[in-house]
């Protein structure tokens, strides 16, 4: 494949994947890491593309497009680290926790590894996820909060999603996020949040999975500061001084490999 072929590959790569690492480029496209940054970077000079800590983005999508694509589209970026990822998290569940699973794509993929495990109590505000639940056909107690449904996300908000969560206790929570700021924790576009802060209140231990592109965004509505975050699951491009820095913290950091 010719550069000039293979740039615009890329860019129609980016429009549906969204932000991508230069590595998965290299692999994908079959060819080098120089290679493909040596096109990175004369896309970069044409005003096409964005490039930050390892990774690449389409110019003209923000940060906020990319957050608030739907829930089907964001399942297809960085599909592989989330897949490793769910798994890592799922490998923390014991029998018999209670457990709740936020909205979100990289949760979402956590819910094939659950099929050996046995009484389990989860509870979701996401349509996506209870239906992925229920089509492993166990024996969990599976809790759905109601509320308002959001159709870009598909999950369920608002006051009545809030007070159904905030009757309960739970072992865990799983959660993804839009940013994570290393001096307010994390953070989201979204303005119906509510939910999500329901579910940190409700939780004993708070595990946060995120892939390493989120860590310096930050969003304008926060939902967990970093003191209440037990653990860190993310993929292994995540920053060493990052890294050191949740650990100063006392937070543990899993990475998926």
């Amino acid at each position: 494949m010719k550069p000039k072929e293979r740039q615009q590959a890329i860019l129609d790569y980016l429009q549906i994947h969204g932000r991508t690492p230069v590595e998965q480029l290299a692999e994908y496209f079959q060819t080098t890491g120089t290679t493909i940054r040596k096109d990175l970077t004369a896309l970069e000079n044409d005003n096409k593309v964005l490039r930050t800590y390892g990774s690449v983005v389409l110019s003209q999508m923000s940060d906020e497009d990319e957050i608030d694509l739907p829930i089907t589209n964001k399942t297809t970026i960085n599909a592989v680290a989330k897949m490793k990822i769910g798994k890592a998290a799922a490998d923390l569940i014991q029998n018999g926790d209670s457990i709740i699973m936020d909205q979100g794509s990289t949760v979402l993929q956590m819910v094939p590894n659950l099929i050996h495990f046995e009484n389990l109590t989860i509870m979701t505000n996401s349509l996506h996820i209870i239906n992925a639940l229920t089509s492993l056909n166990t024996d969990f107690e599976l809790l759905m909060c109601g509320g308002t449904y959001r159709t870009k996300s598909g999950s369920f908000h608002g006051i009545l999603a809030e007070s159904a969560v905030e009757k309960f206790s739970f072992d865990k929570l799983f959660i993804g996020t839009d940013g994570f700021d290393l001096n307010v924790g994390l953070t989201t576009f979204n303005e119906v949040h509510g939910v999500s802060k329901a579910m940190c209140n409700a939780a004993r231990e708070i595990i946060v999975l995120t892939d390493s592109s989120k860590f310096h965004r930050r969003s304008p509505n926060i939902v967990c500061p970093l003191d209440k975050i037990t653990t860190v699951i993310t993929d292994s491009n995540i920053d060493h001084n990052i890294h050191q820095a949740l650990i100063e913290k006392g937070i543990r950091v899993i990475i998926a490999e």
